[in-house]
C-alpha cells in the first residue's frame, strides 16, 4: 500500500474539483432519463404524422395495429413503432410496362 501526503489546500481543491464533476455527470444523467420519456408521442403528434384523425387513431388502438401505453386518459406511442406501422402499410407504386 503506498501512500500519498498532499497539503491541504491542494486536498480541498481536489475536493472542489470531484464536487463539481459528480454535479455534471448527474446533470448528463438526468438528461438522459429525460430525453428518454421525450421520445414517446401523443395522440396529437401520431395523429400529424400519420395525417389520420383522432378517431382513426382509436380504430388502430382497438384493432391493436399500433401498440401503445395508456396513463389515465392519455395515450403515448414509440416512436419505432408509428415508424413501423407507416413500414408495413407500405404500397410500392407498381410500373406499368
Amino acid at each position: 500500500m503506498e501512500i500519498i501526503c498532499m497539503e491541504k489546500q491542494t486536498f480541498d481543491e481536489l475536493v472542489v474539483r470531484l464536487s463539481m464533476i459528480e454535479k455534471k455527470v448527474t446533470g448528463i444523467c438526468s438528461q438522459t432519463k429525460d430525453a428518454a420519456l421525450k421520445k414517446w408521442m401523443d395522440n396529437q403528434e401520431v395523429c400529424g404524422i400519420l395525417r389520420i384523425s383522432k378517431r382513426t387513431l382509436q380504430v388502430y388502438r382497438e384493432k391493436g395495429l399500433l401498440p401503445f401505453t395508456r396513463i389515465k386518459n392519455k395515450f403515448f406511442y414509440k416512436p419505432e413503432d408509428v415508424q413501423s406501422l407507416l413500414e408495413s402499410s407500405y404500397h410500392p407504386q407498381k410500373r406499368k410496362p
